[in-house]
């Protein structure tokens, strides 16, 4: 992207600290020999996504050739680079399209992952369980799984959530940015207070299946209430640390505090203004600059000159890998170094910090904390140690579930609930509240070894 020369000043003045270490030549050589003897587990890529709309090959795995250099932030040799050991690559799926529903869509995310994946068999192996993800990395390949990005996939449904399960999603971030019928999201509405009765039994049916509770993207309320219900460690696979970047993506301190008791994990982000509070604010004040000069103006071709012509006279100062650092060192001051990780959102954001512009970057980051005087045992549970023992912790979870009568209940939307199966009813608001209070059936089961039936 090209920047104005006020911004080619402001890049100057805001880099130079951690250049130090990025041009330490003996912090980086040391940076790579750890990265080789630990497996670095990176928590959110979009490549999937970036695949599905690329302009000039959309949905094309093969024309989106990773053996080339992409146009993107992600590739074989640049993966390689950065000595990436294990990718959850999230399907991401908009909260917002209103076609076909979510399902269709949300399939075609798995078939361009998993064709994906199978296309690369010399650089990547599927992994479903933690055993896999070390068995990859042994035979020198980059062990592959699959998050979901957005409960709305589910559209209320516990057996689509089961059904995604056995495609292979390991994790569901319970929101993205629209708010559910059964949870909030960080950046909508508050219309829960939480996690509804609903809401709370998806984050014990995950449990019961496996899947990591993701809790990037959602509201504080949800955040709490997922804690309180959860049995198994949750992660926050793109989020930061609140109280350095006061952005509603970021993680609060109240909840980071009560990682150690849930064994959970916060996979840092490194988009620039979930990290940077003066890029979060300048890029608010680009924002509101161009909302401004946009007013009256309906031809689009003179809105995006506009818009250009304002966005160059705002610049937005970067951030950098000591942003980065300080994140990762906030999160282990209050939760302790057994619960961050990494999830750089590669691929799915434009905006990253000087330094941090692909996945082949990570060494840069690790050789910064090495000038911070970590600790070669703290790094390896950084890079990927503590989401492993949070994988394998919800794994024995699991297992333990699996062997126990467990309750769940289906959601359905209807005019009225009628009689049979118990119910509860929760009155819920159409969005924009034009068609009046709509009603929701909570249908409860139990779930005993595989069966269900209605109580």
């Amino acid at each position: 992207m090209h920047r104005p020369a006020a911004a080619a000043v402001l890049v100057l003045s805001f880099v130079a600290a951690p250049v130090a270490a990025q041009s330490d030549p003996a912090l980086l050589r040391r940076a790579e020999r750890l990265l080789d003897q630990t497996i670095l587990i990176d928590g959110h890529n979009d490549l999937p996504w970036e695949i599905r709309t690329n302009r000039d090959h959309p949905r094309d795995v093969a024309a989106y050739d990773l053996r080339q250099r992409t146009p993107g932030h992600t590739d074989l040799a640049r993966l390689r680079a950065g000595h990436v050991g294990a990718q959850f690559w999230s399907i991401y799926i908009p909260g917002e399209i209103r076609d076909s529903g979510y399902a269709r869509v949300q399939l075609e995310q798995f078939d361009i992952a998993r064709r994906m994946v199978a296309r690369y068999p010399e650089a990547f192996t599927l992994a479903l369980t933690a055993d896999d993800i070390v068995a990859a990395h042994r035979k020198g390949r980059i062990a592959t799984l699959l998050g979901m990005e957005g409960g709305h996939a589910i559209e209320n449904s516990l057996g689509a959530l089961r059904s995604y399960y056995a495609l292979g999603a390991r994790y569901m971030t319970l929101t993205h940015n629209v708010t559910l019928d059964w949870a909030d999201a960080a950046q909508d509405t508050l219309k829960h207070g939480g996690l509804t009765p609903f809401g709370r039994e998806v984050v014990r049916e995950m449990n019961r299946l496996g899947m990591l509770v993701d809790l990037s993207h959602v509201s504080p309320g949800v955040m709490s209430d997922a804690l309180d219900v959860a049995e198994a460690p949750v992660i926050f696979s793109h989020s930061s640390a609140y109280a350095i970047t006061p952005h509603k993506r970021n993680v609060p301190d109240s909840i980071l505090a009560r990682l150690p008791k849930n064994g959970g994990v916060v996979m840092v982000t490194f988009v620039s203004s979930f990290i940077s509070d003066a890029n979060r604010r300048a890029d608010l004040a680009a924002d509101s600059a161009v909302g401004a000069a946009l007013r009256g103006i309906t031809d689009s071709t003179e809105r995006r000159r506009i818009a250009r012509e304002v966005r160059a006279a705002h610049p937005v100062p970067p951030a950098t890998i000591a942003d980065v650092a300080d994140h990762i060192e906030h999160v282990v001051k209050v939760a302790g170094i057994d619960h961050v990780g990494l999830g750089g959102d590669y691929d799915g954001t434009t905006d990253l910090p000087v330094g941090m512009e692909d996945v082949s970057k990570y060494p840069a980051l690790f050789a910064e904390l090495m000038r911070r005087g970590w600790s070669d045992a703290n790094l390896k549970k950084l890079a990927g140690e503590n989401l492993l023992r949070a994988f394998r912790q919800a794994e024995r979870t699991a297992a333990r579930l699996q062997r126990e009568p467990t309750a769940t209940i289906e959601l359905r939307r209807s005019s009225r609930c009628t009689s049979g199966a118990r119910r509860r009813c929760d009155s819920t608001q159409r969005r924009g509240g034009r068609r009046g209070p709509q009603r929701t059936c909570v249908r409860s089961w139990r779930v005993a070894s595989g069966t269900a039936r209605g109580l």
